[in-house]
C-alpha cells in the first residue's frame, strides 16, 4: 500500500470536509490500522469526536469505492493532540518558539536526533533549531520525523485556551 497513493485519495476528501490532513500512516501488518490525523483549517478550533466521525464516514465511502487497500484494515481518524507531529513545512512555521523532537534522514553536524526550540523557518524551508545554546540548520527535506514536545508552558497555554473557550 503506497502512502502517496492513499494521500492522493484521502487528502481531497478531508480538505473538502473542511479539515487539513496532518498525517496518514499505516500501523501494523496482519490487521493494519489506517490512521488519519486531522485538524480544522483555521487551526484554532479543537477537533471533536463528531469531526472525526464525519471525516471517517467521508473517507470510508471513497476508500470503499476505490478499494486501494487489499486486505482488511481498521480506519482511525483522530486529532493530532498537543504533542502533535510536524509533517509539513507550514507546521514548523506555525510552531516557531515551541520545543520539538526531530530526527533527520542524514546526519547534521554528526547527529540525527535533536530536541530544541524552533527559531526560524526560511523561505526555502530550512529550519533553525536551538538545542543547548547551539543553533542547527536543518532542511525540511532532511527531516524523517518531528513532533511537538509537551512542556509545562504548552500545557498552561492549552488550559488557558480551554477557559476562554468554555467561558
Amino acid at each position: 500500500m503506497q502512502k502517496h497513493y492513499l494521500a492522493d485519495i484521502i487528502e481531497p476528501v478531508v480538505q473538502g470536509a473542511g479539515y487539513e490532513t496532518v498525517r496518514i500512516m499505516t500501523i501494523g501488518e496482519s490487521n493494519p490500522v489506517l490512521q488519519i490525523m486531522i485538524e480544522h483549517l483555521d487551526y484554532e478550533k479543537e477537533i471533536t469526536v463528531d469531526d472525526c466521525a464525519a471525516v471517517s464516514r467521508a473517507v470510508s465511502t471513497v476508500l470503499d469505492e476505490k478499494d486501494p487497500i487489499e486486505n482488511r484494515y481498521t480506519l482511525e481518524v483522530s486529532s493530532p493532540g498537543l504533542d502533535r507531529p510536524l509533517t509539513k513545512a507550514e507546521h514548523f512555521k506555525r510552531y516557531i518558539g515551541y520545543v520539538i523532537k526531530l530526527e533527520t534522514v542524514t546526519p547534521v553536524e554528526k547527529r540525527k536526533r535533536f530536541k530544541g526550540t524552533i527559531d526560524t523557518v526560511s523561505e526555502d524551508n530550512v529550519i533553525t533549531l536551538t538545542m543547548e545554546n547551539i543553533a542547527y540548520t536543518i532542511a525540511f527535506d532532511n527531516i524523517a520525523k518531528a513532533k511537538i514536545v509537551l512542556t509545562d508552558e504548552l500545557w498552561e497555554k492549552y488550559l488557558k485556551s480551554q477557559k476562554t473557550t468554555n467561558a
